[in-house]
């Protein structure tokens, strides 16, 4: 009797160490430069201001002072880093700060960034016009191929080259 227990108890102080280290070892694993450490998710990455008016603070907190007051909903923002329920975000211009994640929407939009931005009805240059976008126009992003973005905004749906887009990665591709 007292050989089996003694049995459980190094088994259970061998089963403890062993899960002090792996616990250890996830204390001390090196996050991915790559990855949110909150979400996982790719940094930096895309995504779009949920709200109409959207305070953004010095830092990632209430107490944070208030920089800027973004005025337009579906505004395509780039994360550049994460901390807790926090974001950090740059926009065309290189200006942002931190928002409350709540304040973002993975509904992905893009800016156009370049005047007369002509939207085609097939990712080809020959393909005719559907409409022409003015810079600053907010568009919903669908699909990406290597030169092409499918978007709409007005109304109008069809093809604008990625170039002529910002709040997509160069070498995006979408579905």
């Amino acid at each position: 009797m007292k050989s089996l227990a003694q049995f459980l108890r190094v088994g259970a102080v061998a089963v403890a160490c062993l899960l002090g280290g792996l616990a250890l070892a996830q204390e001390n694993a090196i996050p991915d430069p790559g990855r949110g450490p909150m979400t996982n998710l790719p940094l930096p990455r895309f995504v779009s201001l949920k709200s109409a008016e959207t305070n953004v603070r010095r830092g990632p907190s209430l107490t944070h002072r208030i920089d800027w007051i973004y005025k337009r909903a579906d505004l395509p923002v780039q994360i550049i880093a994460e901390y807790e329920n926090w974001r950090r975000f740059v926009d065309r211009d290189g200006l942002g700060g931190w928002v409350h994640y709540t304040l973002l929407s993975g509904e992905r939009t893009v800016l156009v960034d370049e005047d007369q931005t002509p939207v085609r009805s097939r990712p080809e240059a020959a393909a005719p016009e559907v409409a022409v976008f003015e810079p600053g126009v907010i568009a919903l992003l669908a699909a990406c191929e290597i030169d092409w973005c499918k978007i709409e905004a007005g109304g109008y749906k069809g093809w604008a080259l990625k170039t002529a887009l910002w709040g997509v990665d160069a070498d995006e591709i979408r579905e």
